[in-house]
């Protein structure tokens, strides 16, 4: 919770495709109702100008002067310049547009863009789900923490962030952590996205119970079929959501094996962990089988679901015991359980990418 008694002031937005939300955070707090205004997302001109109608409009109600901008917005793009590339969800630019460079000169301000997966991790990491893990390990007794994290958010999309020892991984190209293009687990010539997203659930629901994708219901109410609160098929629900949990074990397990840490799943189908995440857990604690027939773990570490109760206890407890060092009386302590664990967002996906944002601008502040 770095920032958490800070009283400086950042002004952030939501970028969506049909509509910006515009706020203001300061002290790991929203300040302000928020501002919204329609995107115009065809409309280059009418876009950036409603952009700065949206930062002034915050700017006025605000009681103090911001240090600083910082928001999520879609890519590709060259975030650490703050040059958007040629959006999907946002057809109106096109060729590279120089947009912080432009707010910089705006507001003069400095102006610090991110994409929000990155900024997900980036709040779980500072200001939610890593210092939470940690006062529960210490509250526990136990000598272990972590300083890593992996972020997930499943959705329309598949996004996800890293944090390494307190800082956002970016990449070189601004493309780190885009692990919707991983291969996916149960069809290889597809990307793990049409695995992990709001359309795979749909899909492999309507393919279950003969129906037309147009025909199936929301994650949501798939959900509710699957844990017999709403008529419908409730075998195909549960498929649904098995082979989803099975790709995303399966992406998250080829991530955590480079990051070693804490993973964090955000989102709107997060809200599904009822289905999900103990064969998520499967995946990611099964086995690969050798030439030879013997079988091996494919993560070296033990893997927990933090959102069971006697999971996160085991996880917490450890293998904690004192030793002996060689050729003195002296005890270390030491837990030789290595593990890590897989949890659920506890402040909400929105919020963390709010923290994210405001986090990453006073972090680079401070350290220029």
């Amino acid at each position: 919770m770095k920032y958490k008694n800070d009283k400086r002031t950042v002004m952030t937005l939501d970028a969506g495709g049909t509509n910006f939300v515009f706020s203001a955070i300061r002290a790991n707090e929203e300040i302000i109702e928020p501002i919204r205004l329609p995107s115009d997302a065809d409309n280059l001109e009418k876009c950036l100008n409603n952009i700065v109608e949206g930062f002034s409009q915050v700017k006025s109600v605000l009681k103090e002067n911001p240090v600083a901008i910082s928001f999520a917005f879609p890519g590709p793009a060259d975030y650490p310049n703050g040059i958007i590339g040629d959006l999907g969800n946002l057809p109106s630019f096109r060729g590279g547009i120089a947009l912080g460079p432009m707010l910089a000169d705006k507001f003069k301000l400095p102006v610090f863009i991110n994409n929000d997966g990155d900024l997900f991790a980036y709040g779980e990491a500072l200001a939610g789900y890593l210092p939470y893990i940690n006062q529960k390990l210490e509250e526990a007794g136990s000598p272990k923490r972590y300083k890593n994290l992996v972020g997930f958010t499943l959705g329309t999309g598949f996004g996800g962030g890293i944090v390494r020892n307190g800082e956002l991984f970016i990449g070189d190209n601004s493309g780190a952590a885009e692990v919707w293009l991983l291969r996916n687990k149960l069809a290889p010539q597809m990307n793990a996205e049409e695995g992990v997203s709001i359309r795979a659930i749909r899909r492999v629901y309507a393919q279950e119970t003969g129906t037309s994708f147009e025909q199936a219901p929301e994650p949501r109410d798939i959900y509710e079929i699957g844990i017999g609160n709403k008529e419908g098929n409730r075998q195909a629900a549960a498929k649904a959501y098995r082979k989803m949990a099975e790709v995303l074990g399966d992406a998250l397990g080829n991530v955590l094996t480079i990051v070693d840490g804490i993973a964090v799943i955000g989102g709107g189908i997060s809200g599904a962990r009822d289905l999900f995440m103990q064969p998520l857990l499967d995946e990611i604690n099964s086995s690969y089988t050798g030439p030879d027939g013997n079988t091996f773990r494919r993560l070296s570490p033990m893997a927990y679901n933090l959102e069971d109760d006697s999971q996160l206890a085991g996880f917490l407890k450890g293998e904690s015991k004192e030793i002996t060092v060689p050729g003195s009386g002296t005890k270390v302590m030491y837990d030789p359980l290595a593990r890590v664990g897989v949890g659920l967002s506890k402040i909400g996906t929105s919020k963390a990418v709010a923290l994210g944002a405001y986090s990453f601008a006073l972090n680079a502040i401070d350290n220029r």
